[in-house]
């Protein structure tokens, strides 16, 4: 919550709070796709694009709307 920021990328400005956030963020420089998908040959930077992506195999829409019956 000190918005300190104690580990800098090597590669451009940015700095992170914890090295998870920095390891995460060196594969835009690195161009690494750990994360793929087991329906299609896609491969992402992070788990959580990978998650959102499989939801085009699945049809999963966990999110509707409060207003009208679509969902997304």
């Amino acid at each position: 919550h000190t918005g300190e920021r104690p580990f800098p990328c090597n590669s451009c400005p940015k700095a992170f709070g914890d090295k998870h956030s920095l390891r995460r963020h060196q594969r835009v420089h690195t161009g690494e796709r750990p994360f793929t998908c087991n329906s299609c040959p896609k491969a992402f930077r992070s788990k959580m694009a990978l998650t959102k992506h499989q939801r085009v195999h699945t049809g999963e829409r966990p999110f509707t709307c409060t207003r009208c019956p679509k969902a997304f």
